[in-house]
């Protein structure tokens, strides 16, 4: 859409208006405003624009930290003003657009034509590197939408990795607290990983949560399966079948390992759990969890 890439073309240049002055004393709004007007006082429409800005200016901390943990090497600062709010803008849209209005894809494409626009020689190169590993980190959502490319495998005849996770609790004080892993994606998630071969999956998630979480936990019960389809780091498709359960544990300090996108590891009282951001296909995972442990807590004698 033509109007649509104009707009996000003023989008950038209103950010990098912005960058150049006290965040405290700025209307991005106002900015962007006087911008249509300039460049584009034909267009009628304009609030894909501003929810981009609305959006980017109150997401502004995370996208960078996301920014600056798929670009190392890069801290924010150092990276090109221009090339900076590209990836911002390109991030938002990534992460926080709706996927049926704006396919990952073309959020990637649009960032990748801004920078070749607006950018320097090797923007496009860098926008493409920053924005495609959060893709992939992400599992390619949207990838399949379409018709399929001829000698593309087919889902049913893609390898299966075979997966274990858990909804992970402790009961301290008399409350019930739950184990999740923050990515940086910025959501919350179950702590999960791959079996090794012969390995069944009740032995299997005692082994990944002692290595990813540090703690000792006990299986009581299974939850739920999901699948879903990701990339390997040799860049091969594969269909992951995780089998996920409720696990005990004593309530200790969480030693996250540093890998596999993830951040933070944080024990959450139940009651608190309502205000996290998680991944939908968890959501009854994680809700089936809590049924189960509100009964329990019912019958069981208050630990102290």
């Amino acid at each position: 859409m033509a109007n649509r890439h104009l707009l996000r073309s003023i989008v950038l240049q209103t950010l990098f208006e912005c960058d150049f002055r006290d965040r405290s004393e700025v209307d991005s709004l106002g900015v962007l405003r006087c911008n249509i007007e300039e460049f584009a006082p034909e267009l009628r429409s304009y609030s894909f624009a501003e929810d981009i800005i609305k959006g980017v200016e109150e997401r502004r901390e995370d996208l960078d930290d996301i920014i600056g943990k798929a670009a190392p090497n890069w801290p924010i600062d150092r990276i090109a003003t221009v090339d900076r709010n590209i990836l911002r803008i390109g991030l938002y849209e990534l992460l926080f657009s709706d996927h049926d209005d704006v396919p990952p894809k073309v959020a990637i494409n649009e960032s990748i034509e801004l920078a070749k626009t607006f950018g320097g020689e090797t923007s496009g190169k860098f926008i493409n590197g920053v924005l495609g590993a959060i893709y992939k980190e992400m599992g390619e959502p949207g990838k399949d939408d379409g018709s399929r490319d001829k000698g593309e495998v087919a889902l049913e005849d893609l390898p299966v990795r075979s997966l274990a996770g858990a909804v992970v609790y402790a009961i301290h004080e008399g409350e019930v607290y739950l184990a999740f892993v923050h990515d940086v994606f910025g959501r919350w998630t179950l702590s999960k990983g791959r079996l090794e071969e012969k390995e069944s999956p009740e032995v299997g998630v005692v082994r990944v949560l002692l290595h990813e979480l540090g703690v000792e936990t006990e299986v009581e019960c299974i939850l739920g399966e999901n699948e879903y389809v990701a990339k390997t780091q040799e860049k091969e498709k594969v269909r992951k079948q995780v089998i996920y359960y409720l696990s005990r544990s004593e309530f200790e300090d969480l030693s996250l390992k540093d890998e596999g996108g993830l951040d933070d590891a944080k024990w959450f009282k139940l009651k608190d759990i309502v205000d996290l951001n998680f991944y939908d296909d968890i959501v009854p995972i994680i809700t089936k969890a809590v049924g189960i442990l509100l009964a329990k807590n019912k019958t069981a004698p208050q630990e102290k």
